[in-house]
C-alpha cells in the first residue's frame, strides 16, 4: 500500500480546504536526542509539481538514502512546509505527547499559506488549534502529505543526531540515533546518560544515573 491523494481530495471535496497539511514526527521513542515534527501542504492544484513527489512513500519504508533524494524534491515541490523540534530536556519537563504537540504547532506556525486543515498521523489532535483536523492511523502509509511529513521530520532529526554523535561520540547516536538498541544499552551501562538522554524514560530511570 503506497500513500496517495485520496484523502486530501476528500477534504478539498467535503470541507472546501485548498491548504491541507500533513503531519508526522520522529523521535517520540527514542532515549536520547529531540523530537521532531514536520508539516507539509502539497501543491494539490498544481499536478506536473505533484507528479515530482510520486515516490514519497512512509519514511520508514525507504533507505537512508532515499530519503535524503525526496527530502531534497520535497522541499523543493511543496507549496508550503515546516519543521518544529522541542529537546530532550523539554521532553523530561513537560512529557512526550505534549512535547510531539508542541513540535507540530512550531511546524505548523512556519507554513505559508496557512492550512485550513490537518491531517496528522497516528491519535494525535491539536486541541488548542482552531483549525479542523483529523488524526489517521498509519497515516503516513495513506496520505502523500503525511509521508511527506514523515520523511522532513525523519531526515531532520537524524542530522540533528549525527551531529550529536561528534559531541558525544561514546554512545553511537549516528547509527541508532538515540534508540534503545543493544549497542546504545551496552554504552549506557559503561559511561551512564549524557545530556541529550531523556531522564524520564525507561530504563534511564533506573539506577544508570
Amino acid at each position: 500500500m503506497s500513500p496517495d491523494t485520496s484523502l486530501e481530495n476528500d477534504i478539498l471535496t467535503k470541507a472546501q480546504a485548498r491548504f491541507i497539511a500533513g503531519l508526522d514526527e520522529a523521535g517520540r521513542g527514542a532515549l536520547a536526542g529531540p523530537v521532531v515534527a514536520a508539516a507539509v501542504i502539497l501543491p494539490l492544484a498544481e499536478p506536473e509539481h505533484l507528479k515530482e513527489l510520486h515516490e514519497v512513500n512512509d519514511s520508514k519504508q525507504l533507505t537512508a538514502k532515499v530519503r535524503k533524494h525526496l527530502f531534497s524534491r520535497i522541499t523543493q515541490y511543496a507549496l508550503a512546509y515546516g519543521i518544529g523540534a522541542v529537546p530532550a530536556v523539554v521532553v523530561d519537563e513537560i512529557g512526550i505527547i505534549p512535547a510531539t504537540k508542541q513540535a507540530m504547532r512550531e511546524a505548523i506556525s512556519h507554513l505559508t499559506p496557512a492550512p485550513q486543515f490537518l491531517l496528522i498521523d497516528g491519535r494525535i489532535r491539536l486541541q488548542t488549534l482552531p483549525t479542523p483536523q483529523q488524526a489517521v492511523i498509519r497515516g503516513d502509509a495513506k496520505s502523500l502529505s503525511i509521508a511527506a511529513a514523515s520523511i522532513l521530520a525523519k531526515v531532520t532529526r537524524d542530522r540533528q543526531m549525527i551531529e550529536f554523535d561528534a559531541q558525544y561520540p561514546q554512545y553511537g547516536f549516528a547509527r541508532h540515533k538515540g534508540y534503545g538498541t543493544a549497542q546504545h544499552m551496552a554504552a549506557l551501562d559503561e559511561y551512564g546518560p549524557c545530556a541529550i538522554h531523556r531522564f524520564t524514560f525507561s530504563p534511564l530511570k533506573r539506577p544508570l544515573l
